[in-house]
């Protein structure tokens, strides 16, 4: 057995494989970040950030492709990646799990299982692409709410969250608290509202202004946003 996986992991590296390899990648790596702009529902720049899909595919397959081809390179690797620590901060599920996805693809290339790859990954983006069309149809009118306020002149405005809380639930069907950022002496809160009528909207933010008077108010259709 050793001596089998010695010979299989010091197979010559073929160009024309690469090559094959790296314009499949490069076509999934597109689908790729079409479909996270398309049906991504992060609150990041979503065009900025799909633009590392590619670069981060292709980059794995030529890793693979030529750790696969020697024992030596792939235990090099090992060791390197031991010492190497990625401190991106991925503060989405989301992005994560797009990530993983970009790096399977890449893994799957790169290992010389192409049409695996190509038939799985496209297959995974139709799903996601399906069940997310459905979410959005199901959930009705969703709005992102964010609201900047200055505390005004409280030097611990975060305890004020739950009064904007009480204030948010009274007027929608559900709500969901994205984003929550605390400075000194003021707070930005971003919310995912399920609103039922525009009355209700509009209700919303007259209660918003009368108990936060310097506060901002803004919302985004989420069912609207722009693909790019």
């Amino acid at each position: 057995m050793p001596q089998e996986l010695s010979n299989a992991m010091n197979t010559p590296l073929s160009l024309s494989s690469l090559v094959i390899s790296l314009m499949i990648g490069v076509v999934l790596a597109l689908m790729l970040r079409w479909h996270y702009e398309r049906f991504g529902s992060t609150l990041s720049n979503r065009a900025e950030f799909a633009q590392v899909f590619p670069f981060i595919l292709l980059t794995t397959i030529l890793i693979i492709s030529v750790v696969k081809s020697s024992l030596a390179l792939s235990l090099g690797l090992v060791g390197a990646l031991s010492i190497v620590r990625f401190r991106t901060p991925i503060k989405e599920p989301e992005e994560l799990a797009y990530l993983f996805l970009c790096i399977g693809m890449g893994l799957g290339l790169g290992a010389g299982r192409i049409v695996q790859t190509a038939v799985a990954g496209t297959g995974i983006l139709l799903v996601m692409a399906i069940l997310k069309r459905i979410r959005r149809e199901s959930l009705g009118k969703n709005l992102y709410l964010s609201i900047d306020w200055n505390g005004d002149g409280d030097s611990q405005p975060d305890k004020h969250l739950e009064r904007i809380n009480n204030v948010i639930s009274q007027f929608v069907t559900a709500s969901d608290l994205r984003r929550f950022d605390v400075r000194k002496g003021s707070l930005e809160a971003t919310y995912l509202l399920d609103i039922s009528s525009p009355g209700d909207l509009s209700e919303l933010i007259d209660e918003l202004r009368r108990q936060f008077p310097s506060a901002g108010v803004t919302f985004l259709d989420q069912n609207q946003q722009p693909s790019a």
